[in-house]
C-alpha cells in the first residue's frame, strides 16, 4: 500500500513539475516573441518598408514563436502533439485552398509593399488601368483615374503584367505631332518649332527637346516635338506647348493642311443605243 502511495506521490510530482516547466516555456516564449516581434520591426523599418506591412508581418513572426511555445509547453505535460499538428495542418490547407485567390492577393501585397515598384501618388498604369495611387493595400490597390474614377484592383492582377510608372524618374516626356503643307521651307518649320517651345517655361531645358522630321504624310510632312515636364506639370505642359506651336507657325504663315482624298473621275463616252 505505501509502495502504491509512493508512486502515486511520485506520478502527482512529476506532472506537477512538468506542469511547471510547461508554464516556465509559455512565459520565455512569450518573452521571446515579444522580443521577434520588436527585432522583425526594427529591421523593416530600416529598410523603410510600409507600417502596416511591417506590423502585420512583426505580428505574424511573434504569433508563430508563441505556436511553438504551446506546442512545446503541451508535449511537455504528455499531452501528444503530433495529432494536433497534423489536424492543423490538414485544416490550414483546407483554408488555403479555399482562399487561394485571396491567398494570391495577399502574397503579391506583400511583394508590392516590400518592393515598391511604385509609391502613393505615383502616376501608373496597370491591369489596363492608368491614374494615381490612392492606397496600397495587403489585398488591393486603388487608382484615381483622369476622370476621377476611383478603381480598386486586386494585387494579384497589378503583379500579373507590366507597370509602366511615370512618376519614378521624376520627369515625363511628351510628344507633340504637328503636320505642315508639301513645299514649306522644313529649317524655318524647325526653328519656328524650337522657338516656340523656349517661350514655355514648363517646358524643361534638360532634358533638351528633340525636333524630329517624323513622316512623309499623305497630306502633310510630319513633325514630333518631344518635350520633358515635371510630373505634375506634364498635361499642362503639352496644353501650352500645343498652343504655342500653332500660334507661331501660324504668325510665320507655315500652313497646317487639313487631310484631303483627291478623288479622279474617269471621262466617259455616252453611248446611244
Amino acid at each position: 500500500m505505501n509502495e502504491q502511495s509512493s508512486l502515486i506521490n511520485n506520478h502527482y510530482v512529476s506532472l506537477l513539475q512538468n506542469i511547471l516547466v510547461a508554464i516556465l516555456i509559455l512565459v520565455i516564449g512569450w518573452v521571446i516573441s515579444k522580443w521577434v516581434n520588436r527585432i522583425v520591426l526594427m529591421m523593416l523599418r530600416n529598410r523603410k518598408v510600409d507600417e502596416a506591412l511591417s506590423r502585420f508581418l512583426g505580428s505574424m513572426a511573434q504569433y508563430s514563436m508563441l505556436t511553438l511555445a504551446i506546442v512545446s509547453a503541451l508535449g511537455t505535460v504528455g499531452i501528444e502533439t503530433t495529432s494536433l499538428v497534423a489536424v492543423l495542418a490538414s485544416a490550414g490547407i483546407a483554408v488555403g485552398l479555399a482562399l487561394q485567390g485571396s491567398l494570391s492577393n495577399f502574397a503579391s501585397g506583400v511583394l508590392i509593399l516590400f518592393f515598391r515598384p511604385f509609391d502613393l501618388k505615383d502616376v501608373i498604369t496597370t491591369a489596363g488601368e492608368t491614374g494615381v495611387v490612392e492606397d496600397i493595400g495587403i489585398f488591393t490597390t486603388e487608382l484615381k483615374t483622369p476622370q476621377n474614377h476611383r478603381i480598386t484592383i486586386p494585387n494579384g492582377a497589378v503583379l500579373s503584367g507590366p507597370i509602366t510608372n511615370y512618376t519614378k524618374a521624376g520627369t515625363r516626356r511628351g510628344t507633340i505631332e504637328v503636320g505642315v503643307a508639301y513645299g514649306a521651307d522644313l529649317e524655318k518649320v524647325i526653328e519656328v518649332l524650337k522657338s516656340a517651345v523656349a517661350g514655355c517655361e514648363i517646358a524643361l531645358k534638360d532634358p533638351e527637346p528633340v525636333f524630329v522630321f517624323a513622316n512623309f504624310g499623305a497630306s502633310s510632312l510630319d513633325f514630333a516635338v518631344h518635350v520633358h515636364a515635371e510630373c505634375g506639370d506634364f498635361f499642362k505642359m503639352l496644353h501650352q506647348v500645343r498652343l504655342a506651336i500653332y500660334d507661331a507657325l501660324n504668325e510665320a504663315d507655315i500652313e497646317i493642311p487639313f487631310a484631303q482624298i483627291v478623288v479622279h473621275q474617269a471621262e466617259t463616252e455616252a453611248k446611244t443605243a
